[in-house]
């Protein structure tokens, strides 16, 4: 088994959104990742200005291609943001303010920022609503996830038509609170055919017998797990930094804004992924590898060996 992780935003004390990162800090997270059996990432990057998120790539770009081990260990960027819905709920721990509407000029300076490493792009369907900015997307070789998001059914199924492919951490992003029936939730599912959809198994944002009935529903072969892990990853509980924003971590390992509901990513590991699959989901290593192994790299478009 080869962990591969679509989502991650830093690891071990290193922020990969943090502008200020390091050739050590990247090392330092690579070296983490590695110790816990991880064979690669996406390293990602949230809303911010895309003047600040274009610094962001193009240093990851520099330091990566300078470090052998970061080099093998990030595959690729996922960008969620800053296209997304700014309404409270949706746009989650995400800096509203920074949020725009998505437009190609935009794409193309992060495209580039990235220099061609642009692996997932996670973005509001309802913010690209004739869906130009997804097939540029997808005309590049890039996953459009949807996330932090509330399209409407016709909307979602436009950009299904368009290219995209994928739900971004399914059950969060969201309201804690929906209506009974017409929910994002239920119009992801419905379209569930057409999509991999990631869940974060870590207990805090999806409990465990929900994620079952929906691994059950969507089916194994459609499934990624993912970390979505902060710079509190492995650190254990206290306040932390991540892009900017303090992040309390709790005894339970859950990150939140402090005084909020609201959580903030997560500390989940791999390992920890692993073993909750295997003790809470009953599931076999042969099917924890097709969600942590397989599928990720299938999702992106990595060949799988």
């Amino acid at each position: 088994m080869r962990p591969f992780d679509v989502q991650i935003n830093g690891y071990a004390g290193v922020d990969f959104c943090s502008d200020s990162l390091t050739a050590d800090d990247l090392h330092i997270a690579c070296e983490a990742l590695q110790r816990d059996d991880v064979d690669g990432i996406l390293a990602t990057v949230i809303t911010d200005s895309v003047e600040s998120l274009t610094a962001k790539l193009s240093n990851m770009v520099r330091l990566r291609e300078a470090d052998p081990l970061a080099k093998r260990i990030v595959a690729g960027f996922h960008i969620e943001g800053p296209f997304l819905n700014p309404e409270v709920g949706y746009i989650g721990a995400h800096p509203p303010e920074a949020v725009v509407a998505a437009n190609a000029d935009d794409t193309k300076r992060l495209l580039d920022a990235a220099d061609g490493l642009t692996r997932i792009f996670t973005l509001a369907p309802e913010q690209d609503p004739d869906q130009s900015t997804t097939r540029l997307l997808v005309d590049q070789g890039v996953t459009v996830s949807a996330g932090h998001c509330n399209p409407s059914l016709d909307q979602l199924k436009a950009g299904i038509d368009a290219g995209l492919s994928m739900v971004t951490h399914f059950g969060n992003g969201c309201p804690v609170e929906l209506p009974r029936h017409n929910n994002i939730l239920q119009r992801f599912l419905a379209c569930r055919e057409s999509l991999w959809f990631s869940f974060i198994p870590d207990g805090a944002h999806i409990d465990f017998f929900a994620l079952k009935n929906y691994v059950d529903l969507i089916g194994l072969d459609r499934c990624v797990m993912i970390t979505d892990a902060i710079t509190a990853a492995t650190l254990g509980p206290g306040l932390h930094e991540i892009s900017g924003m303090t992040v309390e971590v709790d005894a339970n390992g859950v990150a939140r804004k402090p005084g909020s509901l609201n959580l903030a990513g997560s500390t989940i590991t791999m390992p920890g992924i692993c073993r909750n699959l295997k003790e809470h989901l009953r599931l076999n290593e042969a099917d924890i590898s097709c969600l942590v192994d397989i599928n990720p790299r299938r999702a992106i478009g990595l060949e799988t060996s």
